[in-house]
């Protein structure tokens, strides 16, 4: 066991030794203690930054399966990011929906450690592994409401629908190594080159079992059915973990999985994700225009993001796969802020996350008003946000590929999409107040990482060339 293998999993130690801290803790705890169980979990997530960038150029290895390169780290950044950011928003909103503080944050904890390690597995077989620990982890968040019927409801279809396409995706592994004799990436790679012309079928099969199974990961149509009634039966801080780390963790592991497993057979999936990303962002788009739950609102939002994100896998060059890189940290920023707001919004008893209840928000919490409009124009492409720029690096990737179809899709898709963000504005502006109650005010810890959020949303709107070139430079990595 090399110390060079170890440094590579240093990040994900980190979490897990935080995920552990947390467990403990709470197993301590005295009934009715105050324990700043959710401090554990920064320690550990800066612990994992601190390390993440002492390993960035080192391109170090651990144990043949992990790789600690920039494109791994980069998106171990951007689950830090997500992390910090639940961690900050959690501790009001555990409390006012009764959560059980000690499996809530060891839970959150223990899915980013999977997460980051399927951004940073290297073999089949351990981002099958690093898939299950982090599904399982998000299958419980997702129910941690136990009394509540729509949360069970919820966890119970994500958890049948994850296990066939867990079930899919050890199909798909199992076509790779019976015609590969492997599980490695690149030494899969190496074999398709040639096995792929010698039996076709056999790897048309591998390759479409595999993207069943990260397509329900990622949202795409049709494997999206989970997502809606997800996101909505679960906590409001857990939904907008779900929509933003799982989606980033997934798409980490399918573009190193085609970038490098599978660039033999571009004349295969290239059509396959092509008709999945347009059919992803239509549906999206369409089908969250009549939404009048704005949890819901947002899971088909999330769905249409997923189709433009594939537009950036399908697109095949460099340019592309740094826009995946730079459109999730902002989506991740901009959608978990925003599921954040609307948990900050609730009271004890009402969550006042419908359309009718934003009527005059802007009277009751002009602030938080402001914030919730600054984050739903990023998320409909309106600049000088962060989403607009990620919209634009992503659709200068297909012009550039020659998928000026694609383009033209997502310029559309997107222009509808404006109008469920704009109407939330509309409501909170220009609507006769209801009768929804005025929420507690938010934490400090709270008013803190929404303000953080705006600062980066107009920061990589406004500036980023630079965010964008380390994007590009980690996409690098791969080859």
């Amino acid at each position: 066991m090399s110390p060079s293998s170890i440094a590579a999993i240093v990040p994900i130690l980190c979490v897990t030794a935080a995920g552990l801290a947390a467990m403990l803790a709470e197993a301590f705890r005295a009934p009715g203690e105050k324990m700043p169980i959710g401090g554990l979990g920064l320690i550990g997530l800066v612990g994992a930054a601190v390390s993440a960038a002492l390993l960035w150029g080192r391109h170090a290895t651990g144990f043949g399966l992990v790789a600690a390169d920039t494109f791994g780290l980069f998106f171990v950044m951007i689950l830090v990011v997500i992390g910090v950011m639940t961690m900050l928003l959690s501790p009001s909103l555990v409390e006012r929906e009764g959560l059980p503080e000690g499996e809530y944050y060891a839970l959150t904890l223990f899915a980013l450690a999977g997460m980051m390690l399927m951004a940073m597995a290297t073999d089949l077989l351990v981002i099958f592994l690093a898939l299950e620990v982090m599904s399982l982890a998000v299958y419980v968040l997702t129910a941690l409401r136990r009394d509540a019927e729509a949360s069970v409801e919820g966890a119970f279809k994500y958890f049948i629908l994850g296990g066939f396409s867990s079930a899919f995706f050890l199909y798909g592994l199992a076509f790779v190594y019976g015609l590969t004799h492997t599980t490695r990436l690149d030494r899969v790679g190496a074999a398709l080159a040639d096995a792929s012309a010698a039996h076709p079928t056999f790897a048309l099969l591998a390759l479409g079992l595999l993207l069943v199974g990260f397509g329900f990961k990622v949202s795409a149509v049709p494997f999206h059915m989970w997502t809606p009634d997800a996101y909505e039966g679960a906590p409001t801080i857990v939904a907008g973990f779900m929509s933003t780390g799982v989606k980033a963790a997934a798409f980490a592991a399918l573009v190193r999985v085609i970038t490098v497993a599978f660039p033999s057979l571009h004349a295969l999936w290239y059509p396959v994700l092509w008709g999945l990303a347009a059919v992803t962002m239509i549906l999206g788009t369409v089908v969250g225009v009549a939404q009048t739950s704005l949890k819901r609102m947002l899971a088909y939002s999330s769905i249409a993001h997923a189709g433009y994100l594939l537009v950036g896998l399908a697109a095949s060059n460099d340019t592309g796969r740094g826009a995946i890189l730079f459109y999730l940290l902002a989506y991740g920023v901009t959608n978990l802020a925003a599921f954040g707001l609307i948990g900050l919004l609730a009271t004890d008893d009402r969550a006042n996350d419908d359309l009718p209840s934003m009527a005059g928000l802007s009277n009751r919490h002009p602030a938080l008003a402001a914030v919730f409009s600054v984050l739903l124009l990023s998320l409909g492409g309106i600049p000088p946000t962060a989403g607009f720029v990620g919209k634009w690096y992503i659709f200068s990737a297909a012009i550039r590929s020659g998928d000026y179809g694609l383009a033209i899709i997502g310029v559309l898709t997107s222009v509808v999409s404006i109008f469920f963000y704009l109407r939330v504005i509309v409501m909170m502006y220009m609507a006769e107040p209801g009768d929804a109650p005025r929420s507690p005010e938010p934490s400090p810890a709270a008013v803190f990482t929404l303000a953080a959020a705006l600062a980066a949303i107009f920061y990589l709107g406004i500036l980023p060339t630079r965010v964008i070139d380390l994007a590009a430079h980690s996409i690098g990595s791969l080859f």
